[in-house]
């Protein structure tokens, strides 16, 4: 079990005040495999609706791996997870999977149902879980460069935090950074090489998004030199 509250307690203060009479959606995210975002997003999403008492979705945009439901389910502190319910407040979505299924009256299947939200010990916090047994054949799942979903989901809550893939595996995260209010880069403790972090700040500025700050896991949370657009 990582204890990381009052880490999350720093790093909800160094972003600043919420946006006002809006959700506020905060994209995690790395530029290589194992440096820890996904429990850095799963502890910021807890803190904030544990500690805050904010309502707060937690989306797992690795679809193909789907981790996050299954640590919630096994962790007491997020308590028991609920029934599957609807993980979108007006039928819109940030995937598309194709090619898409058939209903009996020849009409597509909704990516809609691809996907599920699970409350988690209350009504305070959400994690969704992407049905890839659902899919048939060879059917695949892209994440979608349109707003509409994040924007839904935004009048729906005060918090969405998206646990997105590393920038080495996928371009998911890259896909949705220009929607999201803020973007933290994770990078674990051991990592002493600024490269590949400063490249995918970089990327994220090209691709119009807001680099809130960075995360070292486990030590410090700061903003370093090269996220300001000084020599790392």
């Amino acid at each position: 079990m990582v204890e990381l509250s009052a880490e999350m307690a720093e790093l909800w203060t160094s972003l600043g005040a919420p946006p006002s009479g809006r959700g506020r959606l905060v994209e995690f995210i790395a530029a290589r495999e194992g440096e820890g975002v996904s429990t850095v997003a799963r502890e910021f999403a807890l803190y904030a609706a544990r500690t805050l008492g904010r309502r707060v979705w937690l989306i797992d945009l690795d679809l193909m791996g789907q981790t996050q439901a299954a640590h919630f389910a096994r962790d007491p502190r997020f308590g028991e997870l609920g029934p599957a319910t609807s993980a979108t407040p007006d039928g819109s979505m940030f995937f598309s999977v194709q090619p898409p299924l058939k209903r009996p009256d020849g009409r597509p299947w909704p990516d809609a149902r691809y996907i599920s939200s699970h409350a988690a010990g209350g009504p305070g916090l959400w994690v969704t879980r992407f049905r890839r047994d659902a899919m048939r054949g060879r059917q695949g799942v892209h994440v979608l460069p349109t707003p509409e979903y994040w924007k839904a989901l935004r009048r729906h809550c005060d918090v969405v935090v998206v646990d997105a893939p590393a920038a080495d595996r996928s371009q998911g995260g890259l896909t949705i950074a220009p929607f999201m209010d803020d973007v933290v880069l994770v990078v674990a403790a051991d990592e002493h090489d600024a490269g590949a972090p400063a490249a995918l700040r970089d990327e994220l500025a090209d691709a119009g998004a807001q680099c809130s700050g960075l995360f070292v896991n486990r030590v410090r949370i700061e903003q370093p030199g090269f996220l300001r657009g000084a020599a790392p």
